[in-house]
């Protein structure tokens, strides 16, 4: 499930939503208030529950060698065993919305956004099985006891990384406290 060209996509539990009004997020760094989307290269971010935390690491150009070994794939996204049930039965949608409404956030470009408020292109569309998406997308899925690992390797090496909800992940094991 990725937008079409033109198109950004918002990822919702929701199928009831018709029209996308500008906030502020529980989780925002920034006073701004906005609507989120995503584009083709960032929509299998999303590719989860909402409140499902995650750790997704992908090779960029500068990874290096050892970092390619130690990922194995080209791209990997990771949760915790706790969290897999709802992966499965998750019932998620894709609202999309024309591109020309949104502007890249952020320094790396993780997310779009509009200022105003928007209404889908059409009626949201349900997104399918989300093992399945990542299993097509070439995607590998690494379900973990804890995330915490993976994210400090990833974080501190030279592959492409973000973490979502992160704060919903188990607790840092204590030989990983810092």
């Amino acid at each position: 499930m990725r937008p079409a060209p033109g198109e950004v996509l918002h990822f919702s539990e929701d199928p009831t939503i018709t029209r996308f009004e500008p906030h502020v997020a529980a989780t925002a760094r920034q006073p701004e208030a906005y609507v989120w989307a995503v584009d083709a290269a960032r929509a299998p971010d999303y590719w989860f529950p909402r409140q499902c935390p995650r750790a997704l690491a992908w090779r960029v150009e500068a990874t290096t060698p050892s970092d390619r070994a130690w990922l194995g794939s080209a791209r990997v996204h990771a949760i915790e065993y706790g969290w897999l049930s709802a992966v499965r039965s998750a019932r998620l949608f894709a609202y999309r919305f024309p591109a020309a409404f949104f502007r890249p956030f952020g320094a790396h470009a993780h997310a779009m956004v509009a200022t105003e408020a928007v209404s889908p292109l059409g009626p949201p569309e349900p997104v399918g099985d989300l093992l399945t998406l990542h299993e097509e997308a070439g995607i590998e899925l690494r379900v973990l006891p804890n995330l915490w690992a993976f994210v400090d390797a990833a974080s501190a090496s030279s592959l492409g990384f973000s973490g979502i909800r992160l704060g919903n992940a188990r607790s840092r094991p204590s030989e990983l406290q810092p």
